[in-house]
């Protein structure tokens, strides 16, 4: 089976001699640590079978953990899921989502940490600004967000996953106010709220000078849609929060400098192939590779860092303060893999120097 790895191995001294000094660090760490992940490079341990009989040695090589790499996406998915659930409310939820226009992918691209941030600073006050009124929620909600940049075939195109409550806490803190489980708010006015708060930020930059005044009148898409309570809501959203902009069960080819893959379309739903030179595969995918340090899940509302204390009002007033418990998942299974005896860890493998792949 063809893995990034090993594009990135065949194709990647190539690509970082032609385009290194023009690479973000973080896009250059990313393909090095998705070469060397859960290879001896990385370090690891050494166990023996118990069985007499066997004996054999099983290697258990580390993870890099970089979240760009299509081997620990899976992980790290898991993980958030199980912390995810303790912010979870008894009420419907709703998946809204933010698209930035065309016109403003370029920039977005040249310029991410920023862009990135208007888009979720922008669409979260929005989303607040119409649950405040009385018509749709009238307080405050809980939002989660998630940041997403790609098209199922690699293409550039950010937007941004809201999970939100159906309901919020009313201004007085008083009470739990639902909204209809199968509407939220409407998009159109949330369009045009999005729309504007992003303008009035952007003008405070000299970016702005750079957009097209067209994209100012033009609608902007915002799609919000019922995914029923909230542990639908996060299993929904879990994919789009860890995975990478391609897995590797989706590459099937790496042959005369060119790499096949399969992605679904989302007008069918059918599955296609897509061959294109190596290089421009790389760069793809590298374009997705979010600056260091920047955060990629947020909350908002109810779920922000500084009104946690109101979210344990309204788990109070739905009556479920108790937290859920979450049973622990071992990535290793401490048992032979030929016969099922038990292993014994005999070395520890120390981690080797980094270099380029």
């Amino acid at each position: 089976m063809v893995e990034l790895a090993d594009i990135f191995l065949r194709h990647g001294p190539e690509y970082l001699d032609r385009f290194a000094t023009r690479m973000l660090p973080s896009h250059i760490r990313a393909m090095q640590d998705i070469v060397n992940c859960r290879t001896a490079s990385m370090g690891g341990r050494v166990y023996q079978c118990q069985n007499p009989d066997c004996q054999k040695h099983i290697f258990s090589y580390h993870s890099c953990g970089n979240r760009n790499c299509p081997k620990c996406g899976q992980d790290r998915t898991e993980q958030w899921l199980k912390k995810q659930h303790k912010l979870l409310l008894p009420t419907h939820y709703f998946l809204v989502t933010f698209t930035l226009p065309a016109e403003l992918r370029n920039i977005a691209r040249s310029n991410q940490k920023f862009i990135y941030n208007l888009l979720f600073s922008s669409s979260a006050a929005a989303l607040q600004k119409l649950a405040n009124d009385p018509r749709f929620v009238g307080g405050t909600i809980a939002m989660m967000a998630g940041l997403h940049t790609w098209r199922r075939d690699m293409r550039y195109h950010p937007h941004v996953h809201y999970i939100v409550a159906g309901g919020g806490l009313s201004p007085d803190h008083s009470q739990w106010v639902p909204s209809d489980p199968k509407f939220f708010v409407r998009v159109e006015p949330l369009s045009l709220i999005f729309r504007a708060k992003f303008r009035d930020a952007l003008k405070k930059s000299p970016l702005y000078q750079n957009v097209s005044q067209h994209v100012w009148t033009k609608p902007w898409v915002v799609h919000s849609k019922a995914v029923g309570d909230g542990h639908c809501a996060l299993k929904y959203l879990a994919p789009y929060v860890y995975r990478v902009a391609i897995t590797n069960n989706r590459i099937e080819k790496l042959e005369n400098g060119s790499v096949t893959f399969r992605f679904k379309d989302s007008t069918t739903n059918q599955w296609n192939t897509q061959c294109v030179p190596a290089m421009e595969f790389i760069h793809r995918f590298l374009q997705h590779v979010a600056p260091k340090g920047f955060v990629k899940i947020r909350y908002y509302g109810l779920l922000a860092p500084g009104k946690r204390k109101l979210l344990a009002v309204v788990k109070y007033l739905l009556g479920t303060m108790a937290e859920l418990i979450d049973s622990t998942k071992n990535h290793l299974k401490h048992s032979c893999p030929h016969c099922g005896h038990r292993l014994l860890l005999i070395k520890t493998l120390t981690r080797s120097p980094r270099a380029p792949p």
